[in-house]
């Protein structure tokens, strides 16, 4: 019988891993097995960081909106109350962003609300 080289599809998908593993350290970046293990792990974990990022990226947005209210004597909670009742869509990253690069914007903001 005739040998039969095997083609390169197998050690195609192995690279194809391996190079997603490649900064990881030691066996887990070297050997398949641990290697596909690991990029499974971290591909699981990335989907689960992904929606925390977000919680705490809008806990931090919220905190910031929270201090520059208070700068102008009313809490966060009236803040996003007076913004809704006026029809002033804006998420909070963008008041965010506001309240931290032009604190004067914000601030005529909340007095056009009062």
């Amino acid at each position: 019988m005739t040998r039969v080289k095997r083609g390169f599809i197998a050690r195609k998908r192995r690279k194809k891993l391996l190079t997603l593993t490649s900064g990881f350290r030691g066996a887990h970046s070297k050997l398949f097995r641990t290697a596909n293990q690991q990029g499974i792990k971290a591909l699981a974990y990335s989907h689960r960081d992904t929606g925390k990022r977000k919680r705490d990226l809008r806990r931090l947005w919220i905190i910031r909106l929270n201090a520059a209210a208070r700068d102008n004597g009313i809490s966060y909670n009236q803040l996003i109350q007076y913004l809704y009742q006026n029809n002033i869509f804006l998420n909070r990253k963008m008041l965010a962003q506001i309240a931290i690069l032009d604190k004067l914007a914000l601030s005529a903001i909340i007095k056009g609300i009062e």
